[in-house]
């Protein structure tokens, strides 16, 4: 009963939002794993750009361009972007919520605002996204995902856009019927087609029959002696 009723509830805000979501809790990183040391660290020198290296990359970018025309490189590039038909992306919230949905790559930023507009739990309010690290407002609202290199998944960053020194106090920041997603997950459609259909059992083999030969007796009838043959 508990996964029908977390299935109903996944596929009506499914229908409600256009799209899959699924809720659930991040740990912000401790501070003891920040202060370990780094045992395994490189060098400085180790990350010298030599001028061999210099060298090295020029001579193969020559080679990529005097081989590759530019219309097989966009063809290239066209081959690998049909085969890509979802994009999971993970925005976190700064009460360490996180929200995943999925997208086509073809989709723009916009429809992902979009999305946040409507599951936050203070729509009026204004906000932005952001990728990090370095921090980097996410301002151009038209580039796809594809291009903006978020495939196959990518991790945005939440905040509300208020005045200094302004707060949206303890309240969620989403909303509770997204809220109650929290700790559900999603079966696609291909999966659960898996699990309902199940390889119906297949009776046991049976030996084949064994033949019936029937035995043929001999007569027991007296030889007749034609009467034209004289002894």
């Amino acid at each position: 009963m508990a996964d029908q009723s977390s299935k109903a509830k996944l596929l009506s805000v499914k229908e409600k939002y256009g799209r899959e979501i699924r809720v659930f809790e991040t740990m912000p990183p401790s501070s003891s794993t920040e202060e370990l040391p780094n045992a395994g660290e490189e060098p400085d020198g180790f990350y010298e750009f030599t001028a061999e290296d210099y060298y090295r990359v020029l001579a193969t970018k020559k080679d990529d361009k005097y081989l590759k025309t530019r219309k097989l490189r966009e063809a290239e590039e066209a081959a690998r972007r049909s085969k890509i038909t979802k994009v999971s992306v993970r925005v976190r919230f700064p009460d360490n919520h996180t929200l995943e949905a999925t997208f086509h790559p073809s989709e723009t930023m916009q429809t992902l605002v979009d999305l946040l507009t409507k599951v936050v739990a203070q729509p009026e309010l204004p906000f932005y996204i952001y990728t990090t690290p370095p921090k980097k407002q996410i301002k151009d609202l038209t580039q796809d995902f594809y291009s903006a290199g978020f495939v196959p998944g990518a991790i945005v960053y939440f905040s509300y856009d208020l005045p200094e020194g302004e707060s949206v106090g303890s309240v969620s920041y989403l909303n509770e019927d997204v809220m109650s997603l929290k700790g559900l997950e999603i079966v696609s459609e291909e999966e659960e087609s898996t699990l309902a259909v199940a390889e119906p059992e297949t009776a046991p083999s049976l030996p084949a029959p064994t033949p019936v030969v029937k035995e043929t007796k001999p007569t027991d009838k007296k030889a007749i002696k034609p009467k034209w043959l004289k002894m």
